[in-house]
């Protein structure tokens, strides 16, 4: 029985990036005075030499935009001197360029800035024929921040504080969502442990065999992710996903009570978000139905899943088909085939929703005292060959047919697999 989801945590913005509108009223030195900042000349002609560097804001985060201009040394910013060259600072903060040989002041402008304005500067850079000069441009630096008006101190360290606290929140909700890929990951080799029990032992191992490898199999996962979700809702209470998992687990190793608490705590989780996952729900409502159903509570069953499909309409059918299944596999035929007739109104074409309501009309089977034939309840006999109409082939075909030919039911040999269509 699958009940895969996937849903991931979204990681919360760094506040580094809010520091470029700090930038701009960091310009307190006059500089000589540069062209139109957004534009590169052409490489010079002659031999020239390379520079390249990263520009790091005030926060210790990559600063995004502006530009780099390269200076004459020793000239009055009044004299409108025009820059050797200037380079556009990229997304990331990089910067490269070519230009002449020689000693230039590099200055550093946010996107915007006026030409007698500079938001850093280094002296004496050097540029050697045929060389690549790495120089960089950090804003970060104690000797820049000291010099800033005690205001835009402030307002630095805030940001600061901030984005540390952001990152801290990120690198979290990273060792989250690796720990949920990994749930996701255990929930479906636990959906498998029957395929792996008899893949690891062989098919001529005996039935108590398979199922204890199965058990085995299931026990191992389940317990992963209830060590993995029990540390993890502890660490992040607020992500109703990571509960909605644990309670999956606790349902795996038939710790009833425990996954009740634990569906109940997503579903109050949900209704105070302002924003509902139906998936979420969804899962939790069809956790639920499934404790009820696994503990005789038939009626509470019933509603649960009825719920899950009613707030996630998208996987109705297969909340529906579940809760069949597990009627099958608890012995309630009743509620079997109820549940069958629900999952069927939603979706008519899955096969195994047939076979189940036959299976639980069957063993209401009588016997006619005046023939000594056996009359089948209404709707049992047409389950079945509707089953064989979908699956002429499937997993339990040769059942069907015996018992069809039991009840001297004829067989429409027409039902043939659905040939795959062709590609265009």
């Amino acid at each position: 029985m699958k009940r895969t989801i996937s849903i991931w945590l979204g990681l919360p913005a760094a506040a580094a990036l809010l520091a470029i509108t700090l930038l701009p009223a960091l310009a307190q030195t006059p500089a000589p005075a540069a062209p139109d900042a957004q534009t590169a000349p052409a490489t010079p002609a002659g031999p020239t030499g390379k520079i390249h560097g990263q520009v790091t804001n005030p926060t210790g985060a990559p600063q995004n935009g502006g530009t780099v201009s390269l200076l004459a040394v020793g000239v009055a910013a009044v004299s409108g001197t025009a820059a050797k060259a200037t380079f556009n600072v990229d997304a990331s903060g990089q910067y490269s360029g070519e230009v002449a040989p020689g000693s230039y002041r590099l200055v550093y402008r946010t996107p915007g800035m006026p030409p007698d304005k500079e938001a850093d500067h280094a002296d004496n850079v050097k540029i050697v024929q045929g060389q690549d000069l790495d120089q960089d441009v950090d804003m970060s630096r104690q000797a820049y921040v000291d010099a800033l008006p005690p205001e835009q101190r402030k307002q630095l360290e805030d940001l600061r504080k901030h984005n540390s606290e952001a990152m801290k929140a990120n690198e979290v909700i990273k060792n989250l969502n690796a720990d949920l890929k990994l749930v996701t990951q255990d929930v479906k080799d636990a959906d498998a442990a029957h395929a792996t029990a008899v893949s690891t032992l062989g098919a001529a191992a005996s039935k108590a065999a398979i199922d204890a490898k199965e058990a085995e199999i299931k026990t191992a996962k389940y317990t992963e992710i209830e060590t993995l979700m029990t540390k993890d809702s502890a660490a992040k209470p607020d992500a109703s996903i990571l509960w909605a998992q644990l309670g999956q687990a606790q349902v795996g190793l038939k710790k009833y009570d425990d996954a009740l608490v634990t569906f109940k705590k997503v579903l109050d989780l949900e209704t105070n978000s302002k924003k509902p996952n139906p998936a979420i729900q969804g899962l939790a409502n069809s956790g639920l139905g499934e404790i009820y159903a696994r503990t005789g509570k038939i009626q509470d069953a019933n509603d649960a899943y009825d719920t899950a499909a009613k707030v996630n309409p998208t996987l109705g059918a297969f909340y529906l088909k579940n809760e069949t299944v597990i009627f099958f596999q608890t012995n309630q035929p009743d509620a079997q085939v109820a549940a069958a007739d629900k999952g069927i109104a939603l979706d008519p074409n899955q096969a195994i929703l047939y076979y189940l309501k036959g299976n639980g009309l069957v063993g209401k089977t009588t016997m006619d005292p005046k023939t000594n034939k056996l009359v089948a309840p209404p709707g049992c006999m047409e389950a079945y060959q509707k089953y064989l109409q979908l699956a002429p082939d499937g997993p339990y075909a040769g059942e069907v047919k015996g018992i069809l030919a039991g009840f001297n039911q004829t067989i429409d040999n027409s039902y043939k697999t659905p040939a795959k269509k062709k590609s265009t």
